[in-house]
């Protein structure tokens, strides 16, 4: 299947829609005939020409989630055939067709759900699955805060923790009215961040003791607070940095309440670990993604022409859920 497409890259004058290669699949790995692809924060690193120490630089088709139909399977690959309905998580997704490695493609979970809905989800349920559980030792009956909650993957983040058992899951926005929708996702308690009291309101929400689990999304702005607000061995998991990715740091607090920290990111990752962590995220949440238990609202789609436009929107930081590019 070779041939030309038409894919979002990077430039030496910024992201544009130009004719590229059409990719073909490795032995292990599915072609996939894009219909939607979602933007991550991951990509405004991209196409910025690589900083965040994100892999980038000019030529590089960006998009890390997307879904569309099998146009082609590999060799060795079983379970998936041409012309499934599959939403995955890869490298390349801006674009007509891209690449995945059979173990991130998953069936769309029904038939009526639309593209831009399915493209939602897989990296967002396997990244906070991964944060949660795996490295935040989720346990029963714990509290939980996903700091920066009302990004698509902080919606989806609330979600699983009350779904995989928390007590009282606590979400975080700055915005008035993002934070006034938080309830809709599992949030028990919504709160601001600039307010200067307001590790005081988490602890009040959870009888002085703190919060478990800290799923941090923003880091240095709000790291010592965050660690004020966190319970005595607690662990907080730092997913993103989107406040910053240095800043003070309180270790005789972080002693204190012999808080966990602990790093995450995909970068460093084999393709061993990714699949690792997307077989366990199925595991426990596949059933509950069938019968519709998890969503995230779609803030804007737009054309893939317009993918300066939609990159612009996500800079801004001013969307609820997630910005979806149409193919």
């Amino acid at each position: 299947m070779s041939g030309t497409m038409r894919a979002a890259m990077v430039t030496a004058d910024g992201v544009k829609v130009q004719e590229a290669p059409r990719p073909a699949p490795g032995p292990e790995e599915v072609l996939v005939r894009v219909r939607a692809a979602t933007l991550n924060r991951a990509d405004l690193g991209v196409a910025a020409g690589g900083s965040h120490g994100a892999m980038g630089g000019a030529g590089t088709i960006l998009g890390l989630d997307f879904a569309g139909e099998v146009a082609a399977v590999g060799s060795a690959v079983t379970g998936v055939k041409p012309g499934d309905r599959v939403t995955c998580s890869g490298a390349g997704g801006y674009a007509e067709y891209a690449i995945a490695d059979m173990a991130r493609v998953q069936p769309v979970p029904d038939r009526n759900m639309s593209w831009e809905e399915a493209a939602t989800l897989p990296v967002a349920l396997a990244t906070m699955h991964d944060a949660i559980v795996m490295n935040g030792r989720l346990a029963k009956g714990d509290s939980v805060m996903i700091l920066g909650a009302s990004s698509g993957v902080g919606i989806m983040g609330m979600q699983i923790a009350k779904f995989m058992g928390a007590s009282l899951v606590v979400g975080t926005s700055t915005d008035a009215a993002r934070r006034a929708r938080l309830k809709e996702f599992g949030a028990d308690v919504a709160v601001n961040t600039r307010d200067a009291d307001w590790a005081d309101q988490v602890l009040a929400a959870t009888g002085g003791k703190g919060v478990n689990l800290v799923v941090d999304q923003v880091s240095a702005a709000t790291i010592n607070a965050a660690m004020r607000c966190t319970a005595i061995l607690g662990r907080i998991v730092n997913v993103g940095r989107l406040g910053g990715a240095k800043g003070e740091f309180d270790f005789d607090l972080h002693a204190t309440r012999r808080i966990a920290y602990i790093g995450v990111t995909h970068r460093t990752r084999s393709r061993e670990e990714i699949r690792a962590e997307y077989a366990a995220m199925r595991r426990d949440l596949w059933e509950a993604v069938e019968q519709g238990r998890f969503s995230i609202p779609i803030d804007r789609a737009f054309p893939l022409d317009q993918v300066a436009e939609a990159l612009a929107h996500m800079k801004a930081n001013r969307h609820f859920g997630k910005i979806v590019l149409s193919v």
